[in-house]
């Protein structure tokens, strides 16, 4: 199994960091995909990444939580020194929250928009945090169509019509914890979707798959996704765990 999307250097794991990733690895995750934040966590992010060679794996982006109107450029600055240091799996998560803060949407634009392009330029899939902000953000995407424009709609939670505007952008869904709650919704369309068009991921620290809602999430749970697309797309285990690893490494290739 392949964590496509895991915040391991998270303070939250400051006490089990080793102990929590070998019980992932334990579980059969193989590797780990570490979106960037901001400038604050990118060094913690890379000494991860130097620790677990061919097992982690960094982005390199501005998290729009984090986009502010006094510095975004500054931090969008940093993001693009990193990107002509060193390769990089993707450049994310970038994209639009208005759950937190509607009133930065202009510079969360700006800055989604100046990351694709940077994405297109060094030929990186990007991968999208969107929160209440559907329909904005595929209005940046309709707007910056490439042939090179490609990634993942990570943890996605919307509707089978905007899970299908996603795919037909070229993009994959990232499905993780949301997928095993009562009231996450997207269970009940998902075995609509083709399963190359989907990829795990857990986000943790945040939102852990029952039976461990509520509390810390962690890589090793990842096979309790599996379990739930078991039953969706009544599949045995193995399949849905090729078929999604074969997806991530096709995308981070």
């Amino acid at each position: 199994m392949i964590d496509t999307h895991t915040h391991l250097y998270s303070e939250e794991f400051d006490e089990d960091r080793n102990e929590m990733i070998d019980r992932a690895l334990k579980k059969g995750v193989s590797k780990f995909y570490l979106p960037a934040i901001n400038s604050e966590t990118h060094e913690k992010m890379l000494n991860l990444e130097a620790e677990f060679p061919g097992k982690i794996f960094s982005m390199m982006g501005l998290h729009p939580c984090y986009v502010k109107n006094e510095n975004w450029e500054e931090e969008l600055e940093a993001v693009y020194k990193y990107l002509n240091q060193r390769e990089f799996a993707a450049i994310g998560e970038i994209g639009i929250d208005l759950y937190w803060d509607k009133n930065t949407l202009d510079v969360q634009v700006k800055a989604f928009e100046q990351q694709i392009d940077w994405a297109i330029e060094k030929d990186l899939p990007i991968v999208i945090h969107t929160r209440e902000s559907f329909a904005e953000t595929f209005e940046v995407l309709n707007r910056k169509k490439h042939p090179k424009l490609r990634g993942i709609f990570h943890c996605f939670s919307g509707t089978l019509e905007q899970a299908k505007q996603a795919i037909d952008l070229n993009f994959l869904l990232g499905i993780g914890g949301v997928v095993t709650f009562k009231n996450g919704k997207i269970d009940q369309f998902l075995g609509e979707i083709p399963l190359d068009k989907i990829v795990l991921e857990t986000d943790s620290p945040f939102l852990a798959p029952v039976p461990h809602r509520g509390k810390r999430n962690e890589s090793s749970y990842l096979d309790l996704v599996v379990g739930k697309l078991v039953n969706i797309y009544n599949k045995d285990f193995s399949e849905i765990d090729r078929i999604t690893t074969e997806n991530a490494e096709k995308l981070f290739a």
